[in-house]
């Protein structure tokens, strides 16, 4: 069944005007008035509907039933990920949307290769944005991960947050599956590094404000792999696969 990002207040019996992406969208997928499709507007849960009208100006949709379901993980998990090059980015939100992270913080690091100028940055949000409901509408989720604004990593380490934060790193003497197992699900901030690493001074500042590392085993990942492994990591041992 379709599945669409619907903002704004839903309720059983509604009919309502979908916005022109979800319009244009059914329209591709070719479906039919009277078509069944699921919309969620990132509040909890879900609403079948049903399409009432569609033609080249709308589609309409009258809401026919609520349903609770959730595929949350039962703790969050955040990434604060290196602004890697090129589009690396958008596999990492769309992914990181798939494996359950609940927010993505872009960090300004060192070594970055990548610099956002306050208009570039603008757009690749937006962009971003759109890759965390496309993710959310695929794969069955009723909640947008947060996508916070990029910020210097020299800014953002200083913030205090509910969080326990792990910074990752192949130097690390335990790996993050063998903490996990002796530990119980929590709030935690898996901070990953740009392509070259991060800098002495970084590590150095992380455990200055509460960090502590770990590794992801004895290979040493790319920055687009080595958060994705870790939420897939974090999955196994505490559940929710």
């Amino acid at each position: 069944m379709p599945r669409f990002f619907c903002p704004g207040p839903l309720t059983v019996g509604a009919i309502l005007t979908l916005p022109d992406s979800i319009a244009h969208h059914a329209r591709v997928l070719r479906l039919a008035e009277k078509s069944t499709v699921t919309l969620f507007n990132g509040e909890g849960g879900e609403y079948a509907a049903s399409l009432n009208t569609i033609d080249k100006k709308i589609v309409t949709a009258e809401i026919k039933a609520f349903s609770p379901r959730e595929a949350e993980l039962p703790y969050a998990v955040a990434l604060a990920q290196a602004l890697p090059e090129g589009s690396k980015m958008d596999w990492i939100v769309e992914k990181a949307v798939e494996l359950g992270a609940n927010a993505l913080q872009p960090l300004a690091a060192k070594r970055c290769v990548t610099k956002l100028v306050a208009e570039r940055a603008a757009k690749k949000m937006q962009h971003w944005q759109g890759v965390v409901v496309a993710a959310a509408e695929q794969s069955g989720r009723n909640r947008l991960l947060h996508l916070a604004e990029p910020v210097e990593y020299a800014q953002w380490i200083t913030r205090q947050d509910l969080h326990r934060r792990i910074l990752l790193t192949p130097y690390a003497e335990q790996s993050l599956s063998d903490w996990a197992r002796h530990h119980p699900p929590q709030a935690v901030t898996l901070m990953i590094g740009p392509e070259g690493g991060w800098t002495e001074q970084e590590e150095a500042a992380a455990r200055t404000h509460g960090t502590f590392a770990l590794s992801i085993g004895p290979r040493v990942l790319r920055t687009e792999t080595a958060g994705l492994a870790a939420l897939a990591a974090l999955n196994a041992v505490w559940g929710g696969i």
